[in-house]
């Protein structure tokens, strides 16, 4: 179970991972190796599953994004969650309300990779139906 320095840690590397443990125990008020425990602690039992980079728009400004919306079958949505978790090209992943479960943000560094990922979507046991739709230009930020 996670408590609220936990969640105060684990927003603290949403906004940025690189900070350093130092920062982060000041910003917290706690010691060093409160926070080193905390992370190592976090990431053990899964609560943390990865850290990893986002790259500016701009860097990577030629790869092919989209957003996929997924109708999964009723009894196989967590198998389904888990499976597109571990694809690469997912950027991220959410579940919703109404006609659509899940909304996919891919990204991938070509039109073939991006199409590979998609069909290895649909194939997903559970699948029943996708729609999606290729990101033109990002209009924030």
């Amino acid at each position: 179970m996670i408590d609220d320095l936990d969640r105060q840690l684990i927003s603290l590397l949403r906004s940025q991972s690189r900070t350093p443990v130092a920062a982060i125990a000041r910003e917290l008020g706690v010691n060093r190796s409160t926070v080193t425990a905390r992370i190592d602690s976090l990431t053990r039992s899964g609560v943390i599953e990865s850290f990893t980079i986002r790259l500016s728009d701009e860097i990577d400004r030629d790869s092919v994004r989209a957003i996929t919306l997924v109708l999964s079958e009723p009894q196989r949505g967590q198998d389904v969650v888990r499976t597109i978790r571990g694809f690469p090209e997912v950027e991220r992943l959410h579940s919703t309300l109404g006609t659509w479960d899940l909304v996919v943000q891919l990204r991938a560094s070509t039109m073939a990779e991006f199409d590979a990922a998609l069909e290895r979507i649909r194939a997903i046991p559970g699948v029943r139906d996708t729609q999606t739709s290729l990101l033109v230009n990002s209009l924030t930020g």
